[in-house]
């Protein structure tokens, strides 16, 4: 059936039980598994960024390293969840890229034929302030999307 998932995890909890329902169903199939995040750009203040450069430090050099570390920790905490389950999988991360962006494009260019992902499932104004990038998913990807709660 599915040869191919990709998983999406932003390493909370509740990414981690997509994790573990994808890397089953991988397990299950007999599936590639790629795992990936995708750390975005963060607001960095006019002020803070003002002052860091007055101290000769470059904000933006700062914020890519510590969205590496992160990436980093998450894609080893996955890596460890997947060989507890005896799964192998690679992983990706895509830097400075809103996260439904990245997971679209990662998705396709791995030819990956299911993506696995989770939600909170808000509805209304929160789901309006907070947005979803599962609902942005899954209105552009051409592939099934799985959506564990």
């Amino acid at each position: 059936m599915y040869k191919h998932i990709l998983i999406a995890t932003d390493g909370s909890e509740l990414a981690d039980k997509g994790l573990k329902h994808g890397l089953a169903l991988a397990k299950a199939l007999g599936a590639k598994v790629t795992v990936v995040t995708v750390t975005a750009n963060e607001f960095l203040s006019p002020y803070a960024m003002a002052e860091d450069v007055a101290d000769g430090i470059n904000p933006l050099e700062v914020q890519r390293k510590a969205s590496a570390a992160e990436a980093n920790k998450i894609l080893q905490a996955a890596s460890a969840t997947a060989q507890s389950v005896g799964v192998d999988i690679k992983t990706v991360h895509i830097a400075e890229r809103p996260p439904a962006e990245g997971i679209v494009e990662t998705a396709l260019e791995n030819n990956c034929d299911l993506v696995v992902m989770s939600s909170h499932g808000r509805r209304g104004v929160q789901r309006l302030l907070l947005g979803s990038q599962t609902s942005e998913v899954v209105a552009t990807i051409s592939i099934p999307v799985l959506v564990v709660r």
